[in-house]
């Protein structure tokens, strides 16, 4: 199950890469801003967006030890949103040992 928990979460965190980059290549979000914050469901959806980095912020709090580490993962998540959590998710699951259950990725060390 780690195994395909791994696979699965490299080939988003690829498609992810490839989306913000294709899309900052075709429109700059700078530029955009303005007409994109005059749509409801744009704003609608950075509220949800902002939402679920917490809820998994808060796990980062919960899990990691070193204040250091919990700002820059912060930063990381509220700067490059999924592909930060997928990266983050990803170095949990492959410092698991062989045979290790996926939930001691989830608990503190």
């Amino acid at each position: 199950m780690v195994n395909i928990l791994k696979v699965s979460l490299i080939i988003v965190l690829l498609y992810m890469i490839y989306v913000v980059i294709s899309t900052s290549m075709e429109s700059n979000l700078f530029t955009e801003w303005n007409y994109l914050a005059s749509i409801p469901w744009m704003r609608a959806t950075l509220w949800d967006f902002y939402a679920n980095v917490l809820v998994i912020y808060l796990w980062v709090l919960y899990k990691e030890k070193n204040a250091g580490i919990k700002i820059l993962w912060a930063i990381l998540f509220f700067c490059l949103g999924s592909i930060a959590t997928i990266a983050y998710t990803l170095i949990q699951l492959f410092k698991l040992k062989e045979g290790e259950p996926v939930e001691k990725a989830l608990l503190r060390n």
